[in-house]
C-alpha cells in the first residue's frame, strides 16, 4: 500500500509503498478516507515533540494518529491507536475494535476529520475551564486560526453577549467578523495603540480570555487587566492559556495577578472522560446541523512532500486524502 513514511527525524515524509497492516485478534482493517494534518504532525516528525520516540519508536514509520476510515461493511468510523510503525497518512490501518467510533449518518469523511478535534480545542476551555455563563464577554486571543475561527463560533453557541477576536491577518479578520465576532482588535499596532485596543474593546471588561498566543501579545493584554486604582475586584477574569503561537513566555507582573480578578488556568482544566464525552457528543451535534465552519484543503496522499513544509494555510484546515 502507499503511505507517507518518515525514515529519520527531522526529514520530510515521502509518499512510497510500505507493508499492509495484518489484523489480528480483536483488530479491524480500515480503508483510510481522510486524515487531518496538524501542527504536532511536524513537531512529531521532526523530533521536536516530548512524545516523538513514543509514538514513532521505530523507524521508517507512517505519519499521522487518528482519522476517518470505512469498515468492511461500508460504516464511517474514527480511528486510532494504531501499532509502531504503522500510522494514519496510509491507505489502510490496523487498530484494535475498541479504538473506533461511528460517525453520525451525513455527515462527510473530510468534515469528519478536520473539525472535532479543533472545535474540541475551542469548546473544552469554555466549557469546562472557563465555565462559560450566558451573556459573558469573551476575548480570543488568536482568532484567525482553525482553533480560533472555531473558538468564536463555539462562544456564540455557548451563548457569549460579546466575542472579540485578535490577528495579524486583515483578510482573516475580516473571515473572523463574518463568523459572528462583534469586534476584533489587530495586533500589528504599536505596544500603546495594542494596549489601548485591548481597553477599549474590554468595555465593561472581560469575563474569559481564550489565549491562543501567549508571548508579547497576552503580556500586553494581562498589563490593561490591571487596576489602574486600588480598590474593590469584583471581576473574575479567567484567562486559559491554550497556544503559544506568539511565543513560549512572557513576563508576568505580580501585581496583575494580586490587584485584580485575574486567574490563569490551563486548557486541560476539568478534562475528565465524562467531559471528553459530553464535549464530543456536543459537537456532533453542531456538526449534524452545520452550525460550525471551517475552511478545509483536501490534498492528495500522494502530494504529502510538497504540502508538509507549507506555511500558507491561514486558517485553513489540511486534510489529507488517500
Amino acid at each position: 500500500m502507499k503511505a507517507a513514511v518518515l525514515h529519520k527525524f527531522g526529514e520530510t515524509p515521502r509518499y512510497e509503498e510500505f507493508p499492509e497492516p495484518i489484523p489480528g485478534l480483536d483488530e479491524v482493517l480500515i480503508e483510510v478516507k481522510a486524515v487531518a494534518f496538524e501542527n504536532v504532525d511536524q513537531m512529531m516528525a521532526a523530533g521536536e515533540h516530548f512524545a516523538s520516540k513514543q509514538f514513532l519508536s521505530k523507524l521508517p514509520a507512517i505519519v499521522g494518529f487518528d482519522g476517518i476510515g470505512e469498515l468492511p461493511n461500508g460504516k464511517l468510523v474514527g480511528f486510532s491507536g494504531m501499532k509502531a510503525p504503522y500510522g494514519a497518512m496510509a491507505e489502510k490501518v490496523v487498530v484494535p475494535k475498541t479504538n473506533i467510533i461511528s460517525i453520525p449518518e451525513g455527515v462527510d469523511a473530510t468534515i469528519a476529520a478536520a473539525l472535532p478535534a479543533s472545535a474540541l480545542t475551542s469548546l473544552f476551555p469554555l466549557q469546562w475551564g472557563a465555565k462559560i455563563e450566558k451573556g459573558e464577554t469573551v476575548l480570543i486571543n488568536g482568532a484567525t486560526g482553525v482553533a480560533g475561527k472555531l473558538a468564536i463560533q463555539i462562544a456564540k453557541l455557548l451563548g457569549a453577549g460579546r466575542v472579540i477576536g485578535t490577528g495579524r491577518n486583515e483578510e482573516s479578520l475580516k473571515q473572523v467578523m463574518d463568523l459572528g465576532a462583534d469586534a476584533v482588535i489587530h495586533l500589528k499596532q504599536s505596544d500603546e495603540q495594542l494596549a489601548d485596543s485591548f481597553k477599549k474593546e474590554a468595555k465593561n471588561g472581560y469575563d474569559i480570555v481564550i489565549d491562543f498566543l501567549w508571548g508579547h501579545p497576552t503580556e500586553i493584554l494581562i498589563h490593561t487587566l490591571i487596576p489602574e486604582e486600588i480598590g474593590h475586584v469584583d471581576k473574575h477574569i479567567r484567562l486559559v492559556q491554550v497556544g503559544s503561537a506568539a511565543g513560549e513566555t512572557l513576563s508576568l507582573p505580580a501585581s496583575s495577578l494580586r490587584n485584580s480578578g485575574l486567574e490563569i488556568i490551563g486548557a486541560s482544566k476539568g478534562l475528565t472522560p465524562e467531559a471528553m464525552s459530553k464535549s464530543t457528543e456536543q459537537i456532533w451535534s453542531w456538526i449534524a446541523e452545520n452550525k460550525l465552519k471551517i475552511d478545509i484543503e483536501k490534498v492528495a496522499l500522494k502530494d504529502i512532500e510538497c504540502v508538509w513544509n507549507r506555511t500558507d494555510f491561514k486558517g485553513k484546515r489540511i486534510v489529507i486524502v488517500p
